[in-house]
């Protein structure tokens, strides 16, 4: 089925998502939370990629508190300034609304799907986080999530089964972090995988970081992981 746009009533407004039907209505869905860059075409892609697999997926537009009255922003990875004018974005969302956005996602997909898993990227990765301490999902998959480092206190009520990917020579979350983070997760069963020679957004193959190999790996460890934890058949 084609994708299309739905809308999520919030506090203060309306979220707008893209929702990628399951084949079969009893499927499980994902909640996929966005790079810093927006949901952009890589982001579409990876929705596809997991829809193919018989999820439900639903992939919420955080950017939406930032928009300005226009269309929800998004930015080409190879863009001139494209970092700095995500970052720029990034920054005046808050955190916390989003947060809260996210939760909302969360039980809208409950309404209609049997169980409900994460799964975030970069900016969305520390997001899926934060949102995963407020829903207990049945499922958390976080790649290289950039705001990690000051989530700490959140991992305790993280309690869904929980996998994180890093690059070891991410530009962004160098080793010293990359080794606090793994012992705040840890602590709390949550299973780390480390990718060697890899930068930060590494699964990302329309950005400068992106590195084959350890896309590979890390999306075939995902969907182990994912048919273990939240598998599109049950439990049969």
């Amino acid at each position: 089925m084609a994708n299309s746009t739905v809308t999520i009533a919030v506090e203060d407004g309306t979220l707008p998502a893209q929702w990628y039907p399951p084949k079969l209505p009893d499927a499980p869905t994902l909640v996929v939370c966005q790079e810093i860059f927006g949901v952009t075409d890589y982001i579409r892609r990876r929705c596809q990629d997991l829809n193919d697999l018989g999820y439900g997926v639903l992939a919420p537009e955080f950017y939406w508190r930032v928009a300005d009255d226009g269309p929800v922003p998004e930015i080409t990875e190879t863009g001139e300034d494209a970092l700095q004018q995500a970052m720029a974005l990034a920054g005046r969302l808050d955190f916390t609304a989003a947060t809260s956005d996210g939760v909302a996602a969360v039980e809208w997909a409950q309404d209609s799907a049997p169980a409900v898993g994460l799964i975030g990227f970069c900016f969305g990765g520390g997001l899926a986080f934060a949102i995963a301490a407020q829903t207990d999902p049945a499922v958390l998959v976080s790649y290289y999530g950039s705001a990690l480092p000051s989530l700490f206190d959140l991992a305790p009520q993280v309690t869904a089964p929980s996998l994180h990917h890093f690059g070891e020579v991410d530009s962004f979350i160098d080793a010293d972090a990359q080794a606090a983070i793994r012992e705040a997760v840890s602590a709390h069963g949550a299973v780390w995988q480390s990718h060697p020679g890899a930068d930060h957004a590494f699964d990302n193959d329309a950005a400068g970081w992106f590195h084959p190999e350890s896309s590979a790996n890390a999306w075939q460890a995902t969907i182990a992981f994912l048919a273990t934890h939240l598998p599109v058949g049950g439990n049969d």
